[in-house]
């Protein structure tokens, strides 16, 4: 059953957030881009790392418009594309890193294939994030309390997951593959925790759903395409029967930012079916107690990567000082 983590949980009950370094992906709009002003607003230095430079660009002016003197800056990352994950990684020129929010993600898209030849909703959603993740593991593991926060849905509750048919193998079905893609984001989550205890490393890897949420994640991006009708009909329902989209950033908020969270948490709203309500940790989850599962995904994510997850040797990253808005993308 799930646990009440902190009733009436609301953005003014994050904690000072200053010092803290934060990449949050697909920040430019949704509940990317609510997280990303939350976290910056309470005081962290927020990397908004997102696809399009112009929407980044109009995301990080709109921020800044909003918390007057926040700490944020712009980068550019198209999970669909590995050679843009390690460009991400590779450019990394801070110290360290504290948190990770893997929020960027696809929904109901049409067949398609990323830069790499995957289905793009197990590519994006999952390898993307497995990929980013691996890469900036080093930068993770030099901060003092590192976090990992990866946003999966309650929807993976219906997946079935076909190892078989991750990448569209055999036939292609647009609800089957996204649900499958956010299962995997759990079982990412969940065994990442595993990796870091066996590992003896002080990361902490957390899940989150949603809930239903007002964000353009059904008529954006790829479903952008589909129609006038598709669009009119997804946006009357997300009007009416979606939640907000600030309140449908609170189990990433919270997930990212409650001191004594404990690692491998999933937490989801606690309303009817854990789509709406106050962030909860939800336990006796059966995916989250599939080991066998998800370390089968994890060979394979590797593999189709190229990503290693190996305790890094300590080394001596370029750094730089935090530096204050911008309005333009690193180089």
């Amino acid at each position: 059953m799930p646990q009440v983590a902190h009733a009436r949980w609301t953005s003014a009950s994050i904690p000072d957030q200053s010092g803290r370094l934060a990449v949050v992906t697909g920040a430019n709009s949704g509940i990317g881009y609510v997280t990303a002003r939350e976290l910056a607003r309470r005081g962290a230095h927020v990397v908004l790392a997102c696809r399009s430079p112009e929407r980044g660009q109009a995301a990080l002016r709109r921020l800044c418009g909003e918390v007057p003197g926040a700490r944020a800056e712009l980068r550019r990352l198209d999970l669909a594309d590995l050679g843009s994950i390690r460009d991400f990684a590779d450019g990394w020129d801070h110290e360290n890193l504290d948190l990770l929010v893997n929020n960027a993600g696809v929904a109901m898209v049409p067949f398609a294939r990323t830069a790499d030849g995957f289905e793009s909703q197990f590519g994006i959603n999952h390898l993307g994030t497995f990929a980013l993740t691996g890469l900036l593991m080093p930068r993770l593991l030099t901060a003092a309390d590192p976090r990992v926060v990866t946003v999966s849905s309650e929807g993976q509750r219906f997946a079935r997951f076909d190892l078989n048919n991750l990448n569209a193998e055999r036939r292609y079905r647009t609800v089957f593959a996204y649900l499958q893609s956010k299962r995997a984001n759990l079982y990412f989550a969940v065994e990442l925790q595993r990796w870091a205890d066996a590992a003896g490393l002080r990361l902490r890897s957390m899940a989150v759903a949603p809930g239903l949420t007002r964000t353009n994640v059904l008529t954006g991006g790829a479903n952008s395409d589909r129609g006038r009708l598709y669009g009119a009909l997804v946006r009357l329902l997300v009007r009416s029967v979606f939640r907000p989209t600030p309140t449908g950033a609170k189990t990433s908020l919270h997930a990212a930012t409650v001191p004594d969270l404990p690692g491998g948490s999933y937490v989801v709203p606690d309303g009817l079916l854990q789509l709406r309500g106050e962030p909860v940790l939800r336990e006796g989850e059966r995916a989250m107690r599939d080991t066998i599962t998800a370390r089968r995904l994890w060979r394979l994510s590797e593999q189709l990567t190229g990503v290693c997850y190996r305790p890094p040797t300590p080394t001596a990253p370029t750094s730089t000082s935090p530096r204050g808005c911008r309005t333009e993308p690193e180089a």
